[in-house]
């Protein structure tokens, strides 16, 4: 069985990102496996600008800022398998996968860095009524169809959920010459980014109706129509708000889903709300050694975040290896853990990543990423440690669509005692 230090599951840009970190903090044995026929992921359908603003200083599309990194990896000669499915991964780190040239194999690695990414929700997901004719996409399969395989997947299109992807796929048929007539979404606000509603929408005159859904589907063979109503508080259609629209096409995007099956296998514990893994300060899971970031750890707005946050989880990757090397030759003692704060989400704030902090353990700063339950204005974002209050920010929008972060130095938190809260919470200005 081959041996690597850090097996890295997902060649997208949270997994490119935790390699060349993981590299640069000393690792040496690093393996990538890659389900796709290349490395960038999700990055290689996506050639809108907007990515690498904060990494890059500059504007690239998804193909160019994926490539930036994939350069990095071959010049640091790191290892990767492209066109390779990881089928298994037991709490002892045994990596088990398969492809054409290798057949099934296994790989023991000291650490795994969990990057698989996520998948749309499909219509299965959404209990949309009516038969299942041709025409309904989700609008990430319709963007790769679009942008990578030159099809057009229809002329008149109706689109469910203001997701990032959604409103991107807006304005992308809207360019291909495609009439798009209406984005309805069932949440009284919208899922994706300010700038993306503007952009996408307002500058091209597409409607954006709030607090509607679908709730039928014209057509047996091919799409001929959908049927739109107004919702009320409990998100129930209200009688009589009915609006039919002809189309032959329905795009999807309806929420972005970790894909965390390889996790749960391996008995990673999961956060319900974020459907993603548990971890600590070092991006860490219940199983030690076993990293998560990027967006099987919480689907992320923007793709610099995750590669911030992979790159996170690639050094503390890295030191654990490190660590763990020492222990097995006697130089050095362990890691050792020291007491543990619990943060604890409140007053609006949906969860918080990481979950737990040991503050021997951090960083001299640590980034805590959260996302709110609903549309808050002029409000104060609050941090309390055992009721002494230690941020207190103003902020004049806060939105789900758009991903929140604190820091925390590891001064305000080292004499903490073992048992501490941290709580977030959002209070009225």
């Amino acid at each position: 069985m081959k041996q690597y230090d850090i097996v890295i599951i997902g060649g997208g840009p949270a997994g490119l990102a935790a390699a060349l970190e993981a590299k640069k903090s000393g690792a040496e044995d690093i393996l990538i496996l890659e389900r796709d026929r290349e490395l960038g992921g999700i990055l290689n359908q996506c050639i809108h600008n907007g990515f690498g603003l904060h990494t890059f200083k500059e504007e690239l599309t998804g193909p160019e800022y994926a490539a930036r990194f994939i350069g990095q990896v071959e010049q640091e000669r790191i290892e990767y398998l492209l066109n390779t499915m990881v089928m298994d991964i037991s709490p002892e780190k045994v990596v088990t996968a398969m492809n054409r040239e290798e057949g099934l194999f296994e790989i023991q690695a000291r650490a795994v860095i969990l990057a698989m990414g996520c998948r749309e929700r499909s219509r299965g997901a959404l209990n949309i009524p009516g038969y299942r004719p041709a025409g309904i996409f989700s609008a990430g399969t319709a963007q790769r169809l679009v942008n990578m395989e030159g099809f057009l997947p229809g002329r008149e299109v109706v689109i469910l959920g203001s997701g990032d992807i959604g409103l991107i796929m807006a304005r992308r048929m809207t360019l291909e010459g495609a009439k798009v007539k209406v984005v309805a979404e069932l949440l009284p606000y919208s899922g994706g980014l300010k700038r993306n509603i503007v952009q996408c929408l307002n500058d091209y005159g597409i409607p954006l109706k709030l607090s509607h859904t679908v709730v039928d589907i014209q057509g047996r063979d091919r799409v001929s129509g959908v049927t739109l109503a107004k919702v009320d508080e409990n998100r129930k259609p209200i009688p009589g708000t009915e609006e039919f629209y002809s189309c032959d096409t329905l795009l999807l995007s309806c929420g972005l889903i970790p894909e965390n099956e390889l996790s749960r296998g391996m008995g990673v514990v999961m956060n319900p709300v974020t459907s993603g893994p548990v971890v600590n300060e070092s991006l860490e899971t219940n199983i030690p050694g076993v990293f998560a970031c990027g967006n099987v750890l919480h689907v992320h707005d923007l793709v610099d975040f995750v590669s911030q946050e992979a790159a996170s989880a690639g050094r503390h990757a890295a030191a654990y290896v490190a660590a763990e090397k020492r222990t097995q030759v006697g130089t050095e003692p362990g890691q050792q853990s020291g007491s543990s704060i619990t943060i604890k989400p409140q007053g609006g704030v949906r969860y918080t990543v990481p979950s737990t902090i040991r503050p021997q353990r951090m960083e001299e700063e640590q980034i805590l990423r959260f996302r709110v339950g609903d549309v808050y204005k002029n409000c104060y974002i609050s941090m309390y440690l055992n009721g002494e209050r230690l941020a207190h920010r103003k902020r004049p929008v806060m939105a789900p669509g758009e991903m929140e972060e604190l820091k925390l130095k590891k001064e305000q938190l080292l004499d903490c005692p073992a048992g501490s809260e941290l709580i977030v919470t959002i209070e009225e200005a």
